[in-house]
C-alpha cells in the first residue's frame, strides 16, 4: 500500500513501533485482538487498527505540500479538510481558510475567491454543483482534489448501477458533507434516496410493499430524494451504498433487509434482477477500525477513552460501540483529561461536552482501552496515553513495555 508524507508532529514513536510490530506478526490483518501495554499498576489496551486512514493521509499530504509549494498564494478548503479540530487549527495557523462550515454555511463569499486562488476539495469530496461553480470561476480544483479514493469508489459504483436502471439508496447522515457529495454524484445518473438507519429502511419497506400511501414517501423523506424520484417505479431495482464512515454492520443490515423486501415482492428466484450486491464498496479502513473495536469489547476493562473530533462520524460510531459495554469517554485531546479525578468529554446523546469526576476506579491493576478515529493523529493518542500514565506510580518504562511486546 502507498505510504504518504505526513508531518512529523502527527506521528508517534510509540504507536509506530506498536503498529510495525503488529504488522510483522499479522501481515494479512486477520487478528483484530488489541495490543496490551502492561505498565504494572495500569494496562492500556490499544485497538488493532486506529488513527489516520489512507484517505486522510492522502488529504494531509496534498494539503501540506500545497502550502509548502505556494507560500504566496491564498489557499482555501471548501470546508474542514477532515473532522479533527487540531489538524484544522494547524491548517488555519498556516493561512488556510475554509469557505464553508461542515454544515454548508458560507464563511467566505464566492465573489471573494478568484482563479488566482487555490481551492482544495476535502477528503469527503464535494457535489457536482460545487465543482461546476469552481469550473465557472476557472479554478483548477482537479489538481487539489483530496477526495478519498474509497469515497470515489462508491460514486463510481452508483454511476454504473444507474446505467443499469438501478435506484440508489445511500445509508448516511443527510447533512454530512460526504453524504451530500455522494447523493449529488449518484443522482446524476440514478434515482437516489438517503436514509439514516434501519428504522427508516423499515418505513421505506412499507412503501415498497404498498402498505403505506405514496404520499408518505414524500413526507418521510423530504429533501432526501433526487429530482423526479417516482416511488411507484424507482424501487424495482435497488443498490445500497453508504457514507463510508457509517457502521459497516448497519449498512449490511440495511442492505440485507432491503434485499429481503424485494424478495418478498418479486420472489427470491428473481432477486438478481432487482437487487445489486455492493458489499465491496464498504471502506476497508472504517471496517477494520470497527472490527478492532468489536474485538475490544471481548476484553474485561475498566473504562474506554476514544479520541477524535466531536463532529467525526466514524469516531462517534466507535464511541457508540464501546459505550454498550464500558464507561466510555469521548475526548478531543489530552487537555480534556483535567486530572486523575476529573475529565471533560463529549456526550453523544446530549450533544454537548460534560464533566465527570471520579472517572478512574480506585483499584489495583487498572485496565484502560484507548482508541481513536480515522482523522486523529497518532501523536494525540500517545499524548493521552502518557498523560494517563503520569497518574500512576512505580510504572515500567515505555521502552521496557515495548521490548516486552517484541
Amino acid at each position: 500500500m502507498k505510504t504518504f508524507e505526513v508531518p512529523q508532529y502527527y506521528k508517534s514513536e510509540i504507536v509506530s513501533k506498536i503498529k510495525s510490530f503488529r504488522k510483522t506478526q499479522d501481515p494479512r490483518k486477520k487478528d483484530f485482538s488489541p495490543s496490551v501495554l502492561n505498565f504494572g499498576p495500569v494496562s492500556f489496551y490499544l485497538a488493532r487498527h486506529f488513527g489516520f486512514c489512507y484517505g486522510v493521509e492522502n488529504a494531509i499530504e496534498i494539503a501540506y505540500k500545497t502550502i509548502e509549494q505556494y507560500p504566496d498564494k491564498r489557499i482555501f478548503f471548501l470546508s474542514e479538510m477532515i473532522h479533527n479540530p487540531n489538524v484544522n487549527e494547524d491548517l488555519n495557523a498556516r493561512g488556510v481558510q475554509f469557505i464553508m462550515t461542515t454544515k454548508g454555511e458560507q464563511l467566505i463569499p464566492w465573489d471573494a475567491i478568484s482563479s488566482e486562488d487555490i481551492v482544495l476539495i476535502p477528503a469527503f469530496g464535494t457535489s457536482l454543483e460545487t465543482k461546476e461553480l469552481l469550473k465557472a470561476k476557472n479554478i483548477d480544483y482537479g489538481t487539489y482534489d483530496t477526495t478519498c479514493p474509497f469515497v470515489e469508489k462508491v460514486w463510481n459504483r452508483a454511476g454504473k448501477l444507474g446505467q443499469k436502471d438501478h435506484s440508489i439508496i445511500v445509508h448516511g447522515k443527510p447533512q454530512h458533507e460526504e453524504t451530500k457529495a455522494t447523493f449529488s454524484h449518484s443522482a446524476d445518473s440514478a434515482p437516489t434516496l438517503i436514509i439514516k438507519n434501519l428504522k427508516e429502511a423499515e418505513l421505506l419497506a412499507e412503501i415498497i410493499l404498498d402498505q403505506r400511501p405514496i404520499s408518505d414517501f414524500y413526507q418521510l423523506f423530504a429533501n432526501r430524494y433526487s429530482k423526479g424520484f417516482d416511488p411507484k417505479k424507482d424501487f424495482e431495482k435497488i443498490g445500497v451504498v453508504n457514507q463510508t464512515t457509517m457502521l459497516a454492520s448497519e449498512t449490511q443490515e440495511i442492505a440485507a433487509f432491503i434485499k429481503s423486501i424485494l424478495e418478498k415482492k418479486y420472489g427470491s428466484e428473481n432477486i438478481k434482477n432487482h437487487f445489486a450486491d455492493t458489499r465491496d464498496t464498504l471502506c476497508y479502513a472504517t471496517n477494520d477500525n470497527q472490527q478492532s473495536t468489536l474485538a475490544l469489547l471481548e476484553e474485561s476493562v475498566d473504562l474506554v477513552l476514544v479520541i477524535g473530533g466531536y463532529n467525526s462520524s466514524n469516531t462517534s460510531h466507535l464511541v457508540e460501540l464501546c459505550e454498550t459495554k464500558f464507561p466510555t469517554y469521548f475526548i478531543s485531546d489530552k487537555h480534556k483529561i483535567i486530572s486523575e479525578t476529573t475529565i471533560s468529554h463529549f456526550d453523544l446523546h446530549q450533544q454537548k461536552e460534560v464533566t465527570t469526576t471520579d472517572y478512574l476506579p480506585n483499584k489495583e491493576n487498572l485496565k484502560i482501552i484507548i482508541t481513536s478515529g480515522a482523522s486523529c493523529p497518532d501523536s494525540m493518542l500517545e499524548q493521552v496515553l502518557l498523560k494517563m500514565l503520569s497518574f500512576f506510580d512505580q510504572t515500567k518504562s515505555v521502552e521496557e513495555v515495548l521490548n516486552e511486546m517484541a
